[in-house]
């Protein structure tokens, strides 16, 4: 009997190890690749046209429900929510006030030291700059704008409380 305990606890250590190793190796792998996947954060967004236009109309973004961030420092990709309101665009992280936001999300607080920032729409890039709003009479409009598209509680309080860090995606500073 404890021949086949002593198995059976080896096997599924080696199934745990097989499936960490698994992990670890598809992070990996994503971080030199073109963008993000659903799962793990990717390399620069280097694939499709770059905009150079005049600012956009973002009102497109409505039916987008993830785009493509990255910063430039550090370059690395991840998907995530936006919205426009007022013909700017918005980007947000949630749960930052927590132990968890704060361990887990590290790009709100590089965006805020260094702003530079692509974002890719439907393979089309677009160079930004990242401005993290803390205060003003607009962020419960932008609140009602993300709880119209997205399944969130975000309110004007939880901004300025810092749990939920919100940035205009403006125009890229020359």
């Amino acid at each position: 009997m404890t021949r086949v305990l002593t198995f059976a606890a080896s096997f599924v250590v080696c199934i745990v190890i097989v499936a960490a190793t698994a992990v670890v190796t598809a992070g990996v792998k994503q971080r030199f690749s073109d963008g993000p996947n659903r799962v793990f954060s990717g390399g620069p967004l280097e694939d499709g046209e770059l905009y150079e236009g005049p600012e956009p109309d973002w009102v497109f973004t409505k039916d987008v429900s993830t785009i493509e961030l990255q910063l430039l420092d550090p370059p690395l990709s991840r998907r995530i929510w936006t919205v426009a309101h007022d013909g700017r665009l918005f980007v947000w992280s949630g749960y930052m006030g927590s132990f968890v936001g704060q361990l887990w999300k590290r790009w709100p607080g590089q965006a805020e030291q260094d702003g530079r920032a692509m974002i890719r729409i439907n393979n089309t890039r677009y160079r930004r700059h990242l401005s993290r709003l803390t205060s003003g009479d607009e962020l419960d409009a932008i609140a009602n704008a993300v709880t119209d598209k997205y399944p969130s509680q975000m309110t004007r309080a939880a901004i300025e409380s810092g749990d939920v860090w919100l940035f205009e995606a403006g125009p890229a500073l020359q």
